[in-house]
């Protein structure tokens, strides 16, 4: 098989080398773009260019392991400029899921906040920092009131990320919800390449 380049999220690396690992996929080599560009993904096509060009001399196939994350677009546009293939959907919580499951639940869930188990991870990171709640957590009322319940989109089996997801969720004020979800689209996407 010919080598092929997967360019992902930061946010998503440990689920595509626990892919890589089950599956024998030794064909793929993996490099990221940094998981806190969601908080400003605007940066995330330029960046995707860059790594684009550097790379394409060196792999006949490079994938796109992203789904859209907030660029209006601008990934898609991008992956197709460059001639590269990309994840279809929002985000990743839709393919984690997968797109149809997803999509079914969407407009009954228009309360809820996801977590994967990145995000659990690191939720003080993403979340609980960046919106400044650290020094000021009588502010989550104000970002989370609208909410109804935490949603943790579980890619694995892991009581610890369980029990954190859970604790994540008591803090925000909101009800909580595993959902396990396994590696969904993200799976379907990497089997048979290259």
């Amino acid at each position: 098989m010919g080598r092929v380049l997967v360019i992902g999220c930061g946010a998503l690396a440990h689920e595509i080398l626990a892919l890589k690992r089950l599956n024998g996929w030794d064909h793929l080599d993996l490099t990221c773009l940094p998981a806190i560009w969601h908080n400003h993904p605007d940066r995330i096509a330029p960046g995707l260019r860059t790594l684009v060009e550097r790379h394409r001399a060196a792999y006949p196939t490079i994938l796109v392991a992203y789904a859209d994350c907030g660029t209006g677009g601008g990934l898609a546009r991008t992956c197709s400029e460059l001639g590269v293939e990309m994840m279809e959907g929002p985000h990743c919580y839709a393919f984690f899921e997968g797109q149809a499951a997803f999509a079914a639940r969407a407009s009954g869930e228009i309360d809820a906040f996801y977590l994967t188990d990145f995000l659990t991870r690191q939720f003080d990171a993403f979340v609980w920092r960046p919106l400044g709640l650290d020094r000021h957590p009588e502010l989550a009322p104000l970002y989370f009131g609208n909410y109804r319940s935490l949603v943790y989109l579980a890619q694995t089996e892991d009581a610890a990320l369980d029990r954190q997801a859970a604790a994540c969720a008591a803090r925000l004020g909101l009800a909580y919800e595993r959902r396990p979800t396994g590696y969904g689209d993200l799976a379907a996407f990497l089997a048979g390449r290259g």
